[in-house]
């Protein structure tokens, strides 16, 4: 059997490539990440023609010139992967733009095969085609396609298979980009083959274009004195010469090609009136009535993703519940207790709670598919970019903060829409600053237990805009130290509005929910076993227990364990917040949900006293604390401390546990720092 043909599937964003992708493949795919970083790699296979056929589906990228971390691995895979063909999906209704990219592949020497997809779109822009003309200048085969009704589908497949097996692959025609830069290439590429004979062989005249256009990183990989004093040499000559930067001749030839090509094999049927998409814009990308559109419509995702998830997330809250009771119930009294206990609430009770927000990822995750796919999302970054600009996040960043208000797990997940990764990073390092709904159930504890009811709308506001205060200034902070640097520009087309297809929403939603439980849950799994252990251990002798009630010898048994003894041992610490042992220990245990900070307060304040096993949590509270230590702690669990879910999810999109750990040791020294500030502020003003 022959060997599989590996195609590379490249193209600009928005151009219909995964749509394609997903056509050929079907369920033949999986995801992955690329070594090192941590864009997604998405791999899929079928067979033609007696073919296995391997797809990469590469990121978007305009160039192969790497800025971002997706177009640099779209050059890597490009470069130095050697796929047996790329197939280019190409925006037919946007053609000089998208041919840009196919020349530079061109340049790099790999086989190549256009898929002109959207091609019903462009003839609805009134433009048509001298497809075999266009295939003739470029010297590469040419495929329309209509990605989302599937049109093209098997004459593109036998383009590949076609391509792959001739014995001189189409490569494109070699571009003559004029006397002066043609002296200047053969000039650095003859310098090339003298001082770097195997990192340049077969790509010289690609490597030294990419030296005349300043590329940063083959500037570092042909370092070569002799190398760096040629390129310099030549691109002042250039510049001496045409008036402007080499990267700017290099480009005008490319494009003054591609304008060529294109005016001899595109006719404009009719003048391009406007489109359906123009007349919708009109409304939605208004510059004053899009942001409360875009907010209505975000609103509309928040109310789908936290309200019609909450009932399956009840439900599976109640099964894994009734999973644990079951095993606590069957299981034979003995020596196995330990191992039950571990079972039912280490590992049923820690992971369960985790898996609960399923439902709430795969919502959350079909919603965002649907804006995208249909191309509202680029309209939404756009209106939003100018104003996010200014608190050094980039236009997109406003949906992962927006979700962060129902859970920070998803809302770091929805940073994937981010391309730069510096971009991303500093979203998902301040994202557990919005206050998300599990820290509703503190509030919804405390601040009745505090404060009277004319006070608790504001008291709930005042925590509410805390959270998004300090993410602004920690997103201007961290734009001016660890990632310095001029904002990027939001450069994206906005794509014509389309109906997007069941099956990509279906696929998105599934390829989501399968990565939120397989990377978080297993971290998540250890961490549960750990916070089991620390709440188990020491256990309590069974003298001390007696007389209790079954509540009281819970209490007693939690202070006599590791967390218990931990939250006596931070005391000294916790004293200038205003915090005692009893909510030291409880906010040990919110670490494995912020919601478990209500059950262990309700834990640790149990008693076996009759006649005050009838106050409710709240008063028991009120009689040990003051509103301001009340306050304090819920300052305290809205800045501090994240949970191991966003713990978890920070290091596997961040691709380090550094990022985790810095994360959660500096928001917690915040918290530390603003919730004493507070405490001694409010001591000496006599609250």
């Amino acid at each position: 059997m022959s060997r599989p043909i590996r195609v590379a599937l490249a193209g600009n964003p928005n151009a219909g490539k995964t749509t394609l992708f997903n056509l050929l493949t079907g369920s033949r795919q999986h995801v992955a990440n690329y070594p090192g970083v941590t864009v997604e790699s998405r791999e899929g296979t079928f067979r033609h023609r007696g073919h296995e056929i391997v797809v990469t589906d590469l990121p978007g990228t305009y160039s192969l010139t790497s800025y971002t971390e997706e177009e640099r691995v779209a050059r890597h895979h490009l470069a130095d992967g050697a796929p047996d063909l790329v197939v280019q999906v190409i925006d037919a209704s946007n053609l000089e733009r998208n041919l840009y990219l196919a020349v530079q592949i061109v340049e790099l020497g790999l086989p190549l095969v256009l898929a002109f997809n959207m091609s019903d779109l462009a003839r609805a822009r009134g433009l048509e085609f001298d497809l075999p003309r266009l295939s003739a200048l470029l010297g590469i085969p040419i495929v329309p396609t209509v990605g989302h009704k599937g049109q093209g589908l098997a004459e593109l497949s036998d383009a590949i298979v076609d391509a792959a097996t001739a014995g001189h692959p189409p490569r494109g025609v070699p571009r003559h980009y004029g006397p002066d830069l043609e002296a200047a290439i053969g000039s650095v590429e003859a310098v090339l083959r003298e001082h770097a004979p195997g990192a340049a062989a077969g790509r010289e005249r690609w490597t030294a274009l990419k030296l005349l256009e300043n590329d940063g990183e083959l500037r570092r990989r042909f370092a070569h004195p002799a190398v760096v004093a040629e390129v310099e040499a030549r691109q002042k000559h250039l510049q001496s010469l045409g008036g402007d930067v080499p990267e700017m001749l290099i480009a005008d030839r490319r494009y003054g090609f591609i304008s060529g090509a294109c005016t001899e094999t595109v006719r404009t049927t009719a003048e391009l009136r406007h489109t359906a998409s123009d007349r919708i814009d009109a409304v939605l990308a208004h510059p004053l009535l899009g942001i409360p559109i875009f907010l209505a419509i975000m609103y509309a995702v928040f109310t789908v993703t936290f309200t019609l998830g909450g009932p399956p997330m009840e439900w599976l809250e109640a099964g894994i519940g009734a999973l644990a009771d079951l095993v606590r119930r069957a299981w034979p009294e003995g020596r196995a207790d330990l191992l039950r206990s571990l079972i039912a609430d280490g590992i049923l009770g820690g992971v369960g709670g985790v898996v609960a927000f399923l439902p709430n990822i795969v919502l959350l995750f079909a919603s965002i598919s649907i804006l995208e796919d249909s191309g509202y999302m680029a309209r939404a970054a756009f209106l939003m970019d100018r104003l996010m600009q200014r608190v050094g996040l980039h236009g997109r960043s406003f949906i992962p903060l927006l979700v962060g208000f129902g859970c920070t797990v998803p809302a770091i997940l929805a940073t994937r829409t981010l391309e730069s990764r510096r971009d991303r990073l500093t979203t998902m390092l301040v994202l557990p600053l919005m206050s998300c709904g599990a820290r509703l159930p503190i509030y919804t504890l405390l601040i009745p237990a505090f404060f009277p009811e004319p006070a608790r709308a504001p008291v709930l506001w005042l925590l509410y805009l805390t959270g998004i205060v300090l993410a602004v200034l920690g997103a201007l902070a961290l734009r001016r130290t660890l990632f310095r640097g001029e904002a990027e520009p939001l450069v994206m087309e906005l794509p014509p509005y389309r109906a997007p297809t069941v099956r990509s929403v279906v696929t998105h939603m599934a390829e989501r929910g399968w990565q939120y439980l397989r990377k978080a849950g297993t971290v998540i799994l250890a961490i549960s076993i750990v916070l089991w252990a620390l709440t188990t251990f020491p256990r309590l002798p069974a003298s001390a227990a007696a007389g209790l009630t079954e509540e009281g010898a819970r209490s007693a048994a939690m202070a006599h364990s590791a967390a218990g003894r931990l939250g006596h041992g931070l005391e000294p610490v916790l004293r200038p917040m205003g915090f005692d042992w009893r909510a030291g220990t409880a906010m040990i245990g919110a670490f494995a949900a912020k919601e478990v900070f209500v059950a262990q307060l309700g834990i640790v304040f149990a008693v076996g006293n009759a006649e005050e096993d009838v106050e409710s949590l709240r008063a028991r509270l009120r009689k040990a604390y003051t509103p301001l230590q009340g306050l304090c702690m819920m300052l305290f669990m809205l800045v501090g401390t994240p949970c191991m879910a966003t713990v978890a999810v920070t290091r596997r999109e961040s691709g380090s546990w550094r990022w985790a750990i810095a994360q959660f040791g500096v928001l917690t020294a915040i918290a530390y720092a603003l919730t004493t500030a507070v405490f001694q502020a409010g001591r000496l003003m006599g609250y």
